[in-house]
């Protein structure tokens, strides 16, 4: 692979949901601030040292996994039961047949990014799947051992890990107190107060609590990295929700719902319209009041409509004629994951990009920021119950030139990007905290 003179671009998320500065003081903000933009920082410094967009996103988000500030890995949410579930993906805009990979209620990987980059490299040597995919010799399917499989789960998934020699990790590697505390107060609020529990940590005297006021984040950790030979990789991790039902599969493994990459060729192109045959009114009809109604009613006209289209390509085209474009697009999403489920988020907000001809800032505004289809798809609950809430992150390629996009329509999302000037950035708010 030879590398090429694109720009690598690079941004983190660590969460969105009802953030305030009431619930965020200036302490707090900064150690999630300090973290995310070391994060961005020194992952933006490997790919601009010539790392792939794989290695570089599935990094970051591997640094966050091992920070006990966010909802992922060690510093996870509980389930209802008191247990750990949790929940990654990997997604490429092109490179591997796979391109995207989850993995799911994961309670022994020490670090679920890597287990689920791990489906999507070794899919390459995997077998088709199915009764008799992959070589007869091995049972599981494939020399890579997921068959064709891009989502995988519990004790299987978990196999797999072991069997590729990723960190193992008892399940009280991800406990921390104030997830614990977080996670009493939960039951306790919903009429649940002495649960069974089939677990009672034990904390040390360095653990610290919970007041039950300071915001913790709820949502998922991501990255979104375009590397310098073009490729865009998205990689997002999460516990859940606070107190979930055990087995409760959310949006961040789920292909098209929490996460999103693809590429295509277009080109902008006009369709004529045909004249349409002449409405009988029309006969009826002066000229003068003709035109007026037909300036209403279109139907009744008989001219030509230029209309701008995006128009795919043939992806066994060789020569693009003029005027043609690439693009590529890749996004993670956090929030209420039952909601981005509901709208199929990321995929839909690609969609608008790509059918529409519309830029990937616009289309994500569509669907994650005010009054866009996440918060439409809550209905009278908006604003009540968490439905709805949440944000996207995504970077966009046109031509060989990427741009970072955002947005969401709750209190905040952490997030941190350097910007098309090299400045390091990073916010919570629409504004400056």
């Amino acid at each position: 692979m030879t590398k090429s003179s694109i720009k690598p671009r690079l941004i983190v998320h660590g969460g969105a949901g009802a953030i305030s500065r009431a619930n965020l003081p200036p302490e707090a903000y900064a150690r999630y601030a300090s973290k995310l933009q070391s994060v961005n920082a020194g992952t933006l410094h490997l790919l601009q040292d010539g790392a792939t967009a794989l290695d570089a996103a599935t990094h970051a988000v591997r640094l966050l996994e091992d920070c006990p500030l966010f909802n992922c890995g060690k510093g996870a949410v509980f389930t209802r039961d008191g247990t750990i579930e949790l929940e990654a993906s990997v997604m490429v805009s092109k490179g591997y047949r796979k391109r995207g990979c989850g993995v799911v209620l994961i309670k022994h990987v020490k670090n679920p990014i890597l287990l689920a980059r791990e489906m999507l490299v070794r899919g390459e040597t995997d077998g088709a799947g199915g009764h008799n995919g992959g070589d007869d010799s091995d049972p599981s399917g494939g020399s890579g051992g997921a068959q064709g499989h891009c989502v995988l789960g519990g004790p299987t998934v978990e196999g797999l890990a072991r069997q590729w020699e990723l960190d193992m990790v008892p399940e009280s590697y991800h406990w921390t107190k104030k997830r614990w505390d977080e996670h009493k107060r939960g039951l306790e609020k919903s009429g649940v107060p002495n649960p069974t529990w089939t677990q009672n940590p034990k904390w040390s005297p360095e653990e610290e609590s919970w007041d039950g006021h300071e915001y913790l984040p709820q949502g998922t950790v991501g990255c979104v990295a375009l590397d310098s030979y073009g490729t865009l990789c998205v990689a997002t991790s999460t516990g859940g929700l606070t107190n979930k039902l055990s087995g409760r599969i959310g949006d961040t493994p789920t292909i098209g719902a929490g996460f999103w990459a693809e590429e295509w060729w277009s080109q902008r192109e006009m369709v004529y319209r045909q004249p349409r045959p002449q409405a009988p009114i029309n006969a009826v009809l002066p000229d003068g009041l003709r035109d007026i109604v037909a300036d209403c009613l279109p139907v009744l006209g008989g001219t030509y409509h230029e209309i701008p289209q995006g128009s795919p390509l043939s992806e066994k085209q060789d020569a693009l004629p003029f005027g043609s474009s690439y693009r590529a697009v890749a996004m993670s999403g956090t929030g209420n994951g039952d909601s981005f489920l509901r709208t199929a988020a990321t995929r839909t907000a690609a969609a608008i990009a790509r059918w529409s001809n519309r830029s990937l800032a616009s289309s994500v505004q569509e669907v994650a920021g005010a009054r866009g289809e996440l918060q439409r798809s809550a209905g009278d609950r908006w604003g009540k119950t968490g439905e709805g809430e949440g944000g996207i992150i995504g970077i966009e390629i046109i031509n060989g030139v990427g741009s970072i996009v955002f947005d969401f329509n709750c209190g905040g999302m952490f997030r941190a990007w350097t910007d098309d000037h090299g400045k390091e950035r990073c916010m919570v708010f629409k504004e400056e905290y």
